[in-house]
């Protein structure tokens, strides 16, 4: 079971989780059941190797891990 608020864990584990090759972004969001809060973390390919880096859970939290491709910043024109 969770202790501490979401955020804060967030905050105390984003930077290993982006230090990983192939993690490009971590947020708070939501299980499928919309109701309970868990860490997503966006990686480029899923691929078993990051499936075994990822841990399953942080400090109580589930980790989902979410496919998204790269990220790049938007241009300003």
């Amino acid at each position: 079971m969770a202790q501490r608020d979401i955020t804060a864990v967030l905050k105390d584990h984003d930077k290993e989780l982006l230090a990983i090759p192939g993690v490009v972004g971590v947020y708070v969001g939501l299980l499928p059941d919309d109701k309970t809060p868990c860490l997503k973390v966006m990686v480029v390919q899923e691929a078993a190797d990051l499936r075994r880096r990822i841990p399953k859970t942080i400090e109580g939290y589930p980790v989902l891990i979410e496919e998204t491709g790269v990220i790049r910043p938007l241009k300003k024109n």
